[in-house]
């Protein structure tokens, strides 16, 4: 779930019914970016200046890509981990244009539609959204940071004149919580950016706003306990994100990385049995093929086996778990498999096993340079990975 705490990422609400939106959304919270981007296809043929489809679809696009990327998890963006250093998630050119064409075809809609009465609340909102996708996309894939947080700070302007207009909209907050927790998690210099004046982000504010969504939205209330969820684990109330999570497994039981998020969270909190059973049922699943699980490649399960493992110091069964990942390390996603030789080799170190544990650094920098995996495992090269006591 790394990709809800990444640049204002948000879910625009839909405008209007049509037949094809629900069904989009079912797919994209499942982890169904392809038949997701299908959907709001036929979602736009069918009310072609409907910006916020336009929107859907775009936003579909720019997931996919990410998924495609494994950028979607968070374990890598917990803790400390500053906002504007991740990996770029590439794009091919007929995603580009695809995004490109939605984003603009969406803004220029809502900017005409807002020309003709400012006060258009679902003008305002649409463009808000747009800009806050863009955003999204200029953080991850074009890796300008500074044009993703104008936008994002765009999107927000635009929500702040919906609550003006109607402070009983409780959907637009989405987009004021979240701009208010990324803003005061930055560092000072990104603060005194011009674009920023007047915002000065508030992370405790920023909460408390999202927690306000989760209980009272319409559109937004799951994309506000999803957000709340990362958020949790960052900020260490892990407890706080597991009722969270487990009420968004029985909404979207075929998004595994709402499970593989719980795992992390049972891990956090020292419950090793809760995170190992979540793991066997999704084993489970995965094997006989239910709940949409066979799109989940079951390494990724013994990768967090052998992850969840490593930390708690039984080295020698997650070298089990882990020696089932990295025959296939080059056929999952980056962080998957390259993550599974790193942990490999620093379960070998502390084993003392020190010429395997080379090897294994070897090829997490080999399979992937510019992974952070890599980058990791070349510390390791001079000298062995060492825990402290405890």
């Amino acid at each position: 779930m790394r990709w809800f705490l990444l640049a204002l990422s948000l879910v625009a609400a839909s405008a209007a019914e049509n037949p094809h939106v629900e069904k989009g959304f079912d797919h994209f919270y499942n982890l169904e970016y392809d038949e997701a981007i299908e959907s709001f296809q036929k979602a736009v043929a069918a009310a072609p200046d409907e910006p916020d489809y336009l929107n859907h679809l775009a936003q579909s696009v720019l997931y996919k890509a990410m998924f495609r990327a494994g950028a979607l998890e968070s374990e890598l963006v917990s803790g400390n981990n500053p906002f504007v250093s991740r990996n770029r998630v590439l794009t091919d050119a007929e995603e580009q244009k695809l995004f490109d064409t939605s984003i603009n075809r969406s803004l220029a809609l809502a900017q005409a539609a807002k020309g003709k009465n400012n006060s258009d609340v679902r003008a305002l909102y649409a463009e808000g959204v747009a800009y806050g996708i863009r955003s999204n996309y200029n953080f991850l894939v074009r890796k300008a940071w500074r044009d993703a947080l104008r936008d994002a700070t765009t999107a927000r302007s635009l929500h702040n004149r919906i609550s003006e207009i109607d402070p009983s909209n409780i959907d637009a907050r989405l987009v004021q919580g979240l701009h208010d927790y990324v803003v005061g998690s930055l560092p000072f210099t990104y603060k005194i950016l011009g674009f920023l004046a007047g915002f000065h982000g508030d992370r405790d504010l920023g909460v408390r706003t999202l927690e306000m969504v989760a209980k009272k939205g319409d559109q937004n209330r799951y994309d506000a306990q999803i957000l709340l969820a990362v958020i949790y684990r960052r900020e260490r109330h892990a407890q706080k994100a597991i009722p969270l999570l487990e009420a968004l497994i029985q909404r979207y039981p075929r998004n595994y990385l709402f499970r593989f998020e719980l795992v992390q969270m049972f891990a956090d909190l020292g419950k090793k049995d809760d995170a190992l059973a979540v793991l066997e049922t999704l084993e489970d699943l995965q094997k006989r093929k239910l709940a949409g699980m066979q799109r989940l490649a079951i390494e990724k399960i013994y990768y967090m086996r052998g992850n969840l493992l490593f930390w708690y110091r039984e080295y020698d069964i997650a070298l089990g778990q882990l020696a089932r990942v990295t025959p296939k390390a080059a056929q999952l996603d980056v962080n998957t498999g390259m993550n599974a030789w790193l942990r490999t080799g620093q379960c070998l170190d502390m084993k003392g096993q020190r010429s395997k544990a080379l090897e294994a650094y070897r090829q997490a920098i080999g399979g992937s340079a510019d992974s952070d995996a890599a980058k990791e495992a070349k510390k390791y090269l001079g000298s062995p990975y060492r825990r402290p006591a405890g």
